[in-house]
């Protein structure tokens, strides 16, 4: 098992999308095109064969294509890689971790919950515990119960931080609920909490959360980035301002399925070759693209975020 300290769980990792030319392919070298533009504008890292990368739609010939154009852009900018794993059966997810020895710019696995099968709490820790004995690299827990099906309290996500090797978990919720308060009040030695629902990403920062793994992040990359660095040094007022332009930006790109409208605005921006998706999703509408294009258009203060800081500057005298 690698050393926890591998992987440093701070800053605005993008999960990122999964382009396709026109033929239906991958197209590899817009992938590694995304991959350096969110890295320049100072992303931390990248997360390989996410939700956000359709990775359950891609052969495993894709799949290792993928991750082989994101390990070459990591080496090549220094930048911490991702890869996600994950399935309803241990021995699976475990056979997908070990094929990540292949790539040493691997620096941890993002491990869903179990989905689908609803095991107990307890199993749950003992499916961690059993990866994370075994795993080439440390595992960010992936905990997103409107998918999985399976919630964990605060209790349980603690236990699962206590794990030797499972250095922090992406707190996807939906909310900003009691468990992530309380875990986020008592965390376990050296376990980290990332932000994973875009739209309340900085709440989460805010309560103390050492970063993100947020697909809107393909976009204002700067500005994402810049929202962790304000919470971190304390700049509340400046923090909250940010926080509420990228949640509405957030809300506006997460109108269809993720990462329908992210694939649009990216193609519209001429940063993709197609804005295709593989079935079971469909490309987002046109009026949602252009909702998030405005947005993205508009100047970098607006006016309520240019009175949120004024208020807390005058505040401030």
């Amino acid at each position: 098992m690698a050393h926890a300290q591998d992987f440093t769980p701070h800053g605005i990792h993008v999960p990122l999308v999964t382009p396709f030319a026109r033929d239906g392919r991958p197209d590899l070298d817009a992938l590694a095109g995304l991959a350096r533009s969110v890295l320049d504008d100072g992303a931390a890292g990248l997360v390989a064969l996410g939700t956000t990368g359709e990775a359950a739609a891609l052969d495993a010939d894709e799949r290792r294509a993928v991750v082989d154009t994101c390990a070459g852009v990591c080496r090549e900018r220094g930048a911490q890689l991702v890869v996600g794993a994950g399935g309803g059966g241990t021995d699976a997810v475990g056979r997908e971790l070990a094929a990540i020895r292949r790539w040493p710019e691997a620096r941890a696995a993002l491990v869903t919950v179990p989905a689908f099968v609803r095991p107990s709490p307890e199993g749950v820790l003992a499916h961690f515990e059993r990866l994370a004995a075994d795993s080439p690299v440390p595992l960010v827990a992936y905990h997103i119960p409107y998918r999985t099906g399976r919630p964990l309290d605060a209790a349980t996500l603690r236990a699962l931080g206590s794990v030797p090797g499972v250095v922090g978990v992406k707190y996807a919720t939906g909310s900003v609920d009691a468990a992530a308060v309380t875990l986020l009040g008592d965390l376990p030695p050296d376990f980290a909490v990332l932000a994973g629902d875009d739209v309340v990403a900085s709440p989460m920062l805010a309560l103390g959360a050492s970063g993100g793994i947020l697909a809107s992040a393909h976009l204002a990359t700067g500005r994402f980035v810049e929202l962790a660095e304000a919470w971190r040094a304390g700049d509340t007022v400046r923090a909250r301002a940010l926080g509420h332009r990228l949640a509405g930006l957030s809300s506006l790109l997460f109108a269809e399925p993720n990462p329908t409208v992210i694939k649009g605005v990216l193609h519209a921006q001429g940063r993709i070759p197609t804005p295709d998706v593989r079935l079971p999703l469909l490309p987002a509408g046109e009026a949602s693209v252009a909702a998030a294009l405005r947005e993205l258009e508009e100047p970098a203060a607006s006016g309520a975020e240019r009175r949120l800081v004024e208020a807390g500057a005058a505040g401030g005298r």
